[in-house]
């Protein structure tokens, strides 16, 4: 078996024997998750901030999705691994903020769309995220 097999499977107890990789997570990063944290509540975006910080999002590339409330954009990096740096870095910072983002990649391609599920809609955390995102593209992109 290899060590892959030997990893703890989430939402199993005691469950031993080889395991599909994607069904897994290393214990290492299952024991150091951000639960614990006590999360804000987050509120809606009102329309006044929808016309003061939302409105430089959607002139930087950010586009509203349709029929969601939510916003999109598409970064295009030189390579796969400047895309998947870019997503390694976004990815620890979403961690801390507890908020994660709805993202794809395929190769140099990564796209992103942000919302708020616990408000059905965009909120104060996904602007924050997003500015984070668009300084964190800014250094993989030169």
């Amino acid at each position: 078996m290899n060590n892959l097999g030997r990893i703890l499977v989430l939402g199993s107890r005691g469950v031993t024997g080889p395991r599909p990789f994607l069904n897994t997570i290393p214990a290492c990063c299952y024991a150091t998750g951000t639960s614990k944290k006590k999360k804000k509540m987050a509120s809606k975006l009102s329309e006044d901030e929808r016309n003061t910080v939302l409105k430089p999002l959607l002139e930087s590339g950010w586009t509203m999705v349709d029929k969601r409330d939510a916003i999109y954009k598409e970064f295009v990096f030189s390579n796969f691994i400047k895309a998947f740096g870019f997503m390694t870095k976004i990815a620890d910072t979403a961690n801390e903020m507890d908020h994660h983002p709805e993202w794809f990649n395929v190769y140099n391609k990564v796209n992103i769309t942000l919302s708020s599920h616990d408000v059905n809609g965009l909120s104060q955390r996904d602007i924050k995220l997003a500015n984070v995102i668009e300084n964190t593209a800014k250094e993989f992109l030169k």
